[in-house]
């Protein structure tokens, strides 16, 4: 089956291991397919969307997927561990919504004011992804949105993301490596066993985060750091003290 026109909508449709590579499918929607090992390298899929479609080892290197959404789509190989492939994509306000990306692959890729939702992103890795955009030579801005997702054991290692919203997210044993979390929105965040050494989280608001065993002490700031008043016992004692409350 050849590609289909931009704006076209296919439903329905067994379409594995297609080969789309470089086609125009620009605002395309897809609707309940099964896409299984489907190839859209280098694609133009701005504006198309996914509905409840399988995407398991799709590739989407290097494709455009600019203010493209994907809505409760299977993104992921649960017997082989295999994730998407979306390195060096563009996907500048790209939606995920209700998505499954484990150990989907967005090196390279360009995630400025991207926002995923309740999607699970185990082992995803981000290394040299990019969360900013330039405003001239002195204004950089970070925006993306990982909000009440699974991104355990995932790369952020390096990641740009100060001032971004990682609200109620998992990031047990997630490398935050290098990061810049300045800012950032991690509430509700589960922070336990994550990788931190020289992260910076200068101003970030860490309350009703999970903070056990978070040693501050392996961060590169952490100054006008936002907690609730019980999450200091816990921070004190990853430092080694011996907090009593009489």
């Amino acid at each position: 089956m050849g590609p289909p026109a931009p704006g076209d909508r296919i439903e329905g449709r067994a379409l594995e291991n297609l080969a789309w590579d470089e086609a125009d499918l620009t605002g395309a929607v897809f609707d309940d397919c099964n896409l299984t090992g489907a190839s859209f390298a280098g694609a133009i899929l701005s504006g198309a969307r996914w509905s409840r479609c399988k995407l398991t080892r799709a590739n989407f290197a290097h494709a455009d997927l600019r203010e493209a959404v994907f809505d409760d789509c299977l993104i992921a190989d649960r017997e082989t561990q295999q994730g998407a492939n979306f390195a060096f994509c563009r996907l500048d306000e790209a939606r995920f919504t209700n998505c499954d990306l484990t150990h989907a692959r967005f090196e390279g890729a360009d995630l400025y004011a991207a926002a995923l939702r309740d999607c699970n992103l185990l082992g995803a890795r981000f290394g040299r992804a990019r969360f900013h955009r330039a405003f001239g030579r002195s204004v950089v801005r970070s925006v993306v949105a990982f909000l009440d997702c699974n991104l355990e054991l995932a790369d952020l290692s390096g990641a740009r993301l100060a001032g971004c919203d990682l609200s109620q997210s998992r990031l047990r044993e997630t490398d935050l490596s290098e990061a810049d979390l300045e800012d950032a929105n991690l509430t509700g965040a589960d922070l336990f066993g994550a990788i931190i050494d020289n992260a910076r989280m200068k101003g970030a608001d860490l309350r009703g985060a999970e903070v056990s065993g978070l040693d501050l002490r392996r961060l590169a700031s952490y100054q006008d750091l936002k907690i609730n008043a019980d999450q200091q016992y816990r921070l004190l004692d990853a430092l080694g003290l011996d907090v009593r409350v009489d």
